[in-house]
Formats: structure tokens, sequence, C-alpha cells
């Protein structure tokens, strides 16, 4: 069955980007002069996504607000002869059948996935992390929903990260397929130095079937005392087999300082409106430095 929904879990509070994010969702946080939620949307619908759920939260209003028509904007741009501002964002209200819910407390990754479960029904879908941006020419959700195509088998985006980084993430046992696929045989979120399996974790991206959410239900709070959605996804590694992508693309994190001043500098890098006086400034700069 073909991967055509997901879900975008976007209801954390983002203190790691405070005090920008305290009146702004961190989704919404611009990367040259477009939200991060979009790059995921548009991602999604690049991989053949047609139907998704954006998790939310109180005061995540502005997502639905970005995706929604904005008639007077609309009108003013028209007047004054801006038609290719008028086109992307009346373009950006159309680029898929977007959908809400409320996680209304925040149990952790796994409840916010099982806030799904009448959206995805018995389809197969993809969770797209709200904190990650990826950046590739072949987008990441479409080279998992690849695999899963093939294998039938819940698929997670995987990268080697740092042993400080580990600690802070899920760790993998992982067995290699054939080139960049890896067979996952077991994983820990957030383990303790003489636990790590190794430097592989799942960084933004998986592809799920529907039967995950019975296994969220009977799922105890794990890491932090929230529901972890690894450790539902370690049952499924156990009793059918789960897939390793080590994708192709840059990733970004955007619930992190650093992640979103070095998105914002490397699209703008490409950007064709400003990337010309850009790498002249960061010339000029990298001198003082």
């Amino acid at each position: 069955m073909k991967v055509t929904k997901a879900i975008i879990p976007a209801a954390g509070l983002g203190t790691r980007v405070l005090p920008a994010s305290k009146s702004i969702p961190k989704e919404m946080l611009p990367i040259v002069d477009k939200p991060a939620i979009q790059y995921i949307v548009e991602e999604a619908v690049q991989s053949g996504i047609t139907d998704i759920l954006i998790i939310t939260n109180r005061g995540k209003s502005p997502m639905e607000d970005h995706f929604d028509r904005s008639p007077e904007l609309e009108e003013r741009l028209l007047a004054s002869g801006k038609r290719d501002l008028y086109d992307q964002i009346v373009d950006v209200t159309k680029i898929a059948n977007i959908q809400y819910v409320r996680q209304k407390e925040t149990k952790g990754l796994g409840h916010a996935v099982w806030c799904a479960k009448s959206f995805v029904g018995d389809d197969p879908f993809a969770v797209m992390y709200g904190d990650d941006v990826i950046i590739s020419d072949n987008p990441v959700c479409g080279q998992l929903c690849k695999v899963y195509d093939e294998f039938g088998l819940a698929v997670a985006g995987i990268k080697e990260v740092t042993e400080e980084q580990i600690l802070k993430y899920s760790s993998l046992k992982t067995e290699p397929i054939r080139d960049n696929l890896f067979k996952i045989t077991d994983m820990i979120e957030k383990p303790k130095k003489d636990q790590v399996l190794s430097l592989y974790s799942i960084l933004g991206r998986c592809v799920l079937p529907a039967k995950i959410f019975s296994i969220l239900e009977n799922t105890k709070p794990g890491a932090g005392g929230e529901i972890q959605l690894t450790d539902a996804m370690l049952q499924l590694a156990y009793t059918e087999g789960m897939i390793g992508v080590d994708y192709i693309g840059t990733r970004y994190d955007m619930g992190n300082k650093l992640g979103i001043l070095q998105a914002s500098i490397e699209v703008g890098l490409k950007h064709p409106e400003i990337r010309v006086e850009l790498r002249k400034y960061l010339k000029d700069l990298v001198k003082s430095l």
C-alpha cells in the first residue's frame, strides 16, 4: 500500500530557543523567507503525500494561519502588481490537504503520534518530526516510502551522530542489508554511556504501519517520564522487523539555536535572490574573525 498520509508532531514548547518561541511557534521560525514547517510540508508533498495531520498545542495557531487564505494581503499584493508574491502565498494554501489536532497534554512523541489514530485509520503513514528540516534533492520522506514499498516493514531515517549527541537521542543496534539500508534489531532512547548500542540514531523521519497504535496504547512512560515512540518501534522491530535508511540529506535541528543559524546560512547560500551578496558578506566576515 502506498504511503499517502503523514503526521507532523509540532506540539513541543520550544524551550531550547526561548525567548523567541515564547510567542512564535518554533516551527514558524524562518529559514530565509519560509517558515520551517513549510519546508517539511513541501518535502511531504514531493514524496507523494496528499494528506497531512499537524499535531499542535496551545499557542500554535500561526501555523494554521500560514496555510490558510489571507484575502486582505492577497488583494493588496494584486493591487500593487506583485503577482509573483500573490501566487506564492496562494500556492501554499493549496499544497496539500492539511488538518490539525491538538495534543492537550504534552506526554511525549509517542502520545503525539497516538493522537493521529483516527486520521491514519488502517493505512501506513510517515512521521515527520516538526523540529527537523531536512534539505535534499531527493526528498527524505520519499526515500523512506520507497523502502517501505519494497519491504513492507517499518522504516526509520537514521544518521550517525557524535558520542555526545547520542546520549540525547536514541541509539540503535544495526545489521547491514545493502548500500545505505540496515536491519534495526535493538534501540534505546536517551541511553547512558554504558548503554550505547552504536552512534546511529533515528533522526527526523520514519514510516510506520497502523498497528503501531495498538502498541502505543500499552506503552508505559519511558525516558523523561514520557511515552516514547522508540519504545513502541522497538516492539515492531522485535516482532516484525524494521529497516533503517541512512538517508541522503542535510538535517537542521530547528529546536536548537545553532541549527537555526546553520539552516539560514546554508539555504541562503543557494537562494537565488541573496546568494551572491550573502557569499560576499560571509567572505568579508571571515577575514575579521
